[in-house]
């Protein structure tokens, strides 16, 4: 007979653990994915924008992957690839970005790992000491939680609507001095928005400067990481464009981080990548071993046909980005005609990725007899009265309580979005 065991309970537990576990925050997103699961249970119709995923439903990955795939295990490629990536996917990705974005670099500068979150968190653990200065526009992915596990010192640069969540070189120029990480995401998570190419000159011309300047008196460079998974879903007039193609001088010290995850609705076969500085991208390749975040190596191999394939690729990403777009854009008129109409809340045009920002204006109001204070209080009673699940921007570190949320289209039905509007406008005007 199996014995039963018995554990303390998790506040006794949680004694025994060092201090950096006992202080680490978990995803937020999944604590509300909890709240919708209960609903659900409970038969709630749900429109369900929190989770920045696809639904295989309705966003398959392409056929070169799952039969790339699958030749490949029936290959046998089924140990374990190099830390770095196995070859042909690295020669690939060079290609790549050659053909895709103007940038021809040395095989020696890729790296591929298990999607693009361990290349971000690697970029901390292999550019940062403990006390070193992380500078990063809130809201943003991620950064937050990875400076505290990598002991940063983290500078936070509140952004708004106004600069479309962008930081400008402007407000990173007062900590440049004493910065060693610079960090940007465009398309960004969470807000869909794209940076404007003659602001990121701008701040890749920074980059430079303070770069000659710490050559000269003998100190360590100041890198900037620039996340662009989202960079191949980008919508209306919106352009994306590589601090690298717009200052070649700033290659040196900037980190590429990307990944098949998002523009190929391929989260779940984790094959992310960067290009960087050779010596950047060995430290964090031995780095990145250690703890065996590496792509499988059956779908590396099937990424690596795949972008080697221009024509189905570009077919497949004109497809899927017309799906996101339909959904984004329903969100945006949805929201556009509650606006119109003098109800409080507003949203960005659709720019990039799979995500709409929404504000909802009930800080300070009373909906539905509730006194509304925070953004948490305004997403439950989204999600309890209009079956509404959104996320808001204090997921991604932002700390101000202004009515920002992200919502997420890569996981919802056109039927969806088309019924929550009524669910909306009754909660409003109810």
């Amino acid at each position: 007979m199996a014995k039963t065991l018995e554990f303390p309970p998790l506040e006794v537990g949680d004694a025994g653990l060092s201090a950096l576990a006992r202080g680490v925050i978990g995803s937020e997103i999944l604590k509300i994915a909890a709240e919708i699961r209960a609903l659900k249970a409970k038969g709630a119709s749900i429109c369900n924008l929190t989770v920045g995923d696809f639904d295989p439903a309705y966003f398959p990955v392409p056929n070169e992957l799952t039969e790339g795939t699958r030749a490949a295990l029936v290959e046998g490629h089924t140990n374990y690839p190099p830390s770095d990536g196995v070859l042909v996917l690295r020669e690939a990705l060079v290609r790549f970005y050659e053909r895709e974005l103007g940038l021809r670099y040395p095989i020696e500068s890729v790296i591929v790992a298990g999607g693009a979150r361990p290349l971000l968190y690697g970029a901390y653990r292999t550019l940062i000491d403990p006390g070193d200065v992380a500078v990063y526009p809130v809201p943003s992915w991620n950064n937050n939680h990875y400076a505290y596990l990598s002991g940063a010192k983290a500078v936070e640069l509140p952004v708004s609507a106004a600069s479309n969540f962008f930081p400008t070189a402007d407000d990173f120029r007062p900590h440049i001095g004493s910065a060693r990480l610079l960090l940007i995401n465009s398309p960004l998570n969470p807000t869909g928005t794209v940076i404007a190419p003659e602001e990121l000159e701008r701040i890749a011309t920074l980059v430079v400067e303070e770069n000659q300047r710490r050559t000269a008196a003998g100190s360590r460079p100041v890198y900037l990481v620039y996340d662009q998974v989202y960079w191949m879903l980008t919508h209306g007039g919106a352009r994306h464009a590589t601090p690298v193609e717009l200052v070649p001088e700033v290659a040196p010290y900037t980190l590429l981080l990307d990944a098949l995850s998002k523009s190929f609705c391929a989260t779940g076969m984790r094959v992310g990548w960067g290009f960087m500085p050779p010596a950047v991208r060995r430290r964090m390749a031995d780095i990145l071993g250690h703890v065996g975040a590496w792509a499988p190596k059956a779908e590396q191999v099937a990424t690596a046909m795949l972008l080697d394939a221009p024509d189905a690729m570009r077919e497949f990403l004109s497809a899927s980005q017309a799906k996101v777009k339909e959904r984004l854009d329903a969100l945006h008129a949805g929201f556009s005609a509650m606006k119109s109409s003098g109800l409080p809340v507003d949203a960005i045009a659709p720019q990039g990725a799979i995500y709409l920002s929404a504000k909802f204006d009930w800080i300070g109001k009373t909906i539905k007899g509730r006194s509304i204070k925070t953004n948490d209080e305004i997403r439950r009673l989204l999600l309890e009265e209009a079956g509404l699940a959104v996320v808001p921007f204090q997921a991604f570190g932002l700390r101000e309580e202004n009515g920002w949320f992200r919502l997420s289209v890569g996981a919802v039905s056109m039927d969806d979005i088309h019924a929550v509007f009524p669910r909306l406008r009754a909660l409003m005007t109810g």
